[in-house]
């Protein structure tokens, strides 16, 4: 059985298919769930490029499967920075949205990651960074250090980056939207 991955080209309405990996013997099972998956991401890209085709707007619609989820990326316009909006923010509620469609068409809920101009793939990157010389820093004062406010997503990915220093943890404290990681040095 091969997967493939959907490139939708929103100025054309055309949808590209390219082979991907195929599946070996083990990944058979997994096949069948890779197949939900990509038809999450079919469903958002449809929804998605109705959207930019009611703002005027050009963009390149990109679909992948990746670590149980569906990636859907919109990249190559130029007014898409507004999509993103400051801090994430209308990218945040288009993704809900987004979400909404998919299990409005299929009766579940989705999971699917929505990525704009890049700016989520930048912003891993950010928190990546951010995480560990935090975590570093903490492992050097003995300081507890609480950051920012964060999204589920920069959550995650600070957490993710912290674990991979020895000797410090991290939690969240807080009420969204208001919770925030916290770093510390283990006991």
């Amino acid at each position: 059985m091969s997967e493939t991955i959907d490139t939708i080209d929103a100025d054309k309405d055309d949808v590209t298919r390219e082979p991907a990996a195929s599946a070996d013997a083990a990944g058979e099972e997994k096949a069948g769930g890779d197949d939900i998956l990509v038809q999450e991401g079919d469903i958002a890209g449809d929804y998605l490029e109705r959207l930019l085709d009611l703002l005027d707007y050009d963009g390149d619609i990109d679909l992948d499967v990746e670590a149980g989820r569906a990636i859907v990326s919109i990249d190559g316009g130029e007014d898409l920075e507004k999509l993103v909006g400051p801090r994430g923010t209308v990218l945040e509620a288009l993704q809900e949205l987004t979400r909404l469609a998919v299990q409005q068409e299929t009766g579940s809920r989705s999971r699917l990651m929505l990525d704009i101009a890049g700016w989520r793939a930048d912003r891993r990157e950010e928190l990546k960074e951010l995480g560990r010389s935090t975590a570093e820093s903490v492992l050097k004062s003995g300081e507890r250090v609480r950051l920012q406010p964060m999204s589920p997503f920069e959550r995650k990915v600070v957490h993710d980056a912290v674990a991979t220093v020895s000797g410090v943890t991290s939690e969240s404290e807080g009420e969204d939207p208001k919770r925030r990681v916290v770093i510390f040095a283990e006991a």
